[in-house]
């Protein structure tokens, strides 16, 4: 069987105030023609269709003609799971009309137990579709109050798909998780930091035949090959800067083992960070003009008057515009210091500065609170 595995879509995604919904219609065009053109058997998308719970109009739209194109006109098998930027609601909604297009949206803990079984000419292949979860929705579900982590919620989940199988036959598992030893970028939303880590093991995924996961935006393997992040369609931020996005063609044989393939992706306009003096830029010594998303660093340490108008007549696509030499008066110490609060999520950043000003650590109250209030405040930012 042929599988063609993609996370991360983040339709309706926003990137320095701009729209991305543009760009990604260019890239799933790219992903329709590649289905037609290669013929997998299955489409996997491994969480974050969405960039927010409550998408726009545009992104939903846009969901739509793709889900319905590979549906009816394609027709082959989608099998998707909800991520943590999407709502499980509002995703999962009409789920099971969908199924009789063979569109399969498991946005449930309870979904993750029922397997989605296709066949080929070897047999039938069992996919097991985990949905993203939150540690306590698992503790809630099978009533153990120990169940206190990421980790832990996953080992659980696992075990309970585990104990079902028949070892006889294929089996897949689609997650959106943090797998430990995955490498982050900045266009990913942390996971929440319950038991003081969001991570799981990625050893939990190793008796598997195939694991295709989603969340972080890097193509990569992790323990192994067949334990995978597809990574995002599209660069979602200069941390991606040098990153070849694409998507993984798996072809499973009959005993499990898989042949795997990168396929990259080529966006109409790419995202790039440029470096370099203001008049050199302008003489494009730096870089030829374009129309791709820069982010742009001058060396210069005089005035330049409006220098974002006067680049933007060669590179329209200016999104951010840094100017770093202060930094060169620093010492490597305070440089360490201002790139470790650069890395730290929000908790974290909290803890550092109270500290800074209490001169003392935060209280285990205190910080449970604090996690409480910027845990909903996240929440209603992916909801607006």
């Amino acid at each position: 069987m042929k599988i063609l595995h993609t996370a991360d879509w983040h339709l309706g995604k926003l990137v320095h105030g701009i729209h991305m919904t543009e760009d990604q219609t260019k890239v799933l065009d790219q992903i329709m023609e590649l289905i037609i053109r290669k013929e997998p058997d299955v489409l996997i998308i491994a969480g974050d269709l969405y960039d927010r719970s409550v998408p726009p109009r545009e992104a939903v739209e846009l969901l739509n003609q793709v889900f319905t194109r590979i549906c009816t006109e394609i027709g082959i098998p989608v099998l998707a799971i909800s991520g943590n930027h999407d709502s499980p609601d509002r995703l999962g909604f009409g789920a099971s009309l969908f199924r009789s297009r063979q569109l399969y949206l498991h946005t449930s803990l309870e979904q993750a137990f029922i397997p989605v079984t296709l066949e080929d000419k070897d047999g039938p292949i069992n996919f097991h579709l985990i949905p993203y979860f939150e540690p306590a929705q698992v503790r809630e579900y099978f009533q153990e109050e120990e169940i206190q982590t990421h980790h832990q919620a996953m080992e659980k989940v696992i075990d309970t798909i585990r104990d079902s199988m028949d070892p006889d036959e294929r089996h897949i598992i689609v997650a959106h998780t943090f797998a430990a030893g995955g490498m982050e970028s900045d266009s990913e939303e942390r996971l929440t930091m319950i038991g003081g880590s969001p991570y799981v093991d990625a050893s939990l995924f190793i008796d598997f035949d195939y694991t295709a996961l989603g969340h972080l935006h890097r193509p990569q393997k992790i323990m192994k090959d067949t334990i995978r992040y597809s990574g995002s369609i599209m660069k979602y931020s200069f941390s991606e800067a040098n990153h070849q996005k694409s998507v993984t063609m798996v072809n499973m044989n009959a005993s499990g083992s898989c042949e795997i393939d990168q396929i990259p992706l080529t966006p109409d306009r790419d995202m790039k960070s440029v470096k370099g003096y203001f008049q050199e830029i302008m003489e494009e010594k730096v870089i030829s003009r374009t129309e791709d998303y820069l982010q742009v660093e001058l060396l210069d340490d005089g005035q330049i008057l409006d220098p974002v108008s006067k680049l933007r007549t060669l590179f329209p696509n200016i999104l951010r515009l840094e100017r770093k030499q202060y930094l060169l008066g620093l010492s490597i110490k305070d440089r360490e210091k201002i790139q470790k609060k650069q890395e730290m999520n929000h908790e974290q950043l909290f803890q550092a500065f109270y500290k800074q000003i209490k001169q003392e650590e935060l209280p285990d109250d205190r910080s449970n609170y604090i996690h409480e209030v910027i845990t909903s405040l996240m929440k209603e930012e992916r909801e607006k």
